[in-house]
């Protein structure tokens, strides 16, 4: 199964860089990386990334991650991936930038989410 971490494109540039992807600010006070499955990634964007335009999309294998990958309630009790721990950037399966339309709306990678051809 495949989950999804949204960062900066700046962010994982850097994660790729050191080989290693420990987190936005956020991540790192709640002590663990937020993760989505595809059907919460707009909500996640539209609450935490509004006004955000350089965000890509790292796709995961969520089985590569082990045991520090546990999956817990968070809004509307709706279990999310959480990583307690670094992600190895080399376990990005693929990377794509998330758009937006003409109105702002954000457009997520679709043709990669269902045809993994990116390398990360």
């Amino acid at each position: 199964m495949l989950i999804f971490k949204i960062c900066h494109d700046v962010e994982w540039r850097e994660a790729t860089l050191r080989g290693i992807y420990g987190g936005t600010d956020k991540d790192r006070r709640d002590g663990f990386l937020h993760f989505s499955t595809e059907p919460q990634l707009l909500g996640t964007l539209q609450k935490w990334y509004a006004a955000a335009t350089d965000l890509v999309l790292v796709a995961v294998d969520a089985d590569f991650l082990g045991s520090d990958l546990k999956w817990e309630a968070a809004r509307d009790g709706a279990l999310f991936p959480h990583l307690y721990g670094s992600l190895p950037a080399a376990a990005a399966i693929w990377v794509a930038p998330i758009g937006r339309d003409a109105s702002g709306r954000f457009i997520l990678p679709t043709a990669a989410m269902h045809n993994p051809v990116m390398p990360a």
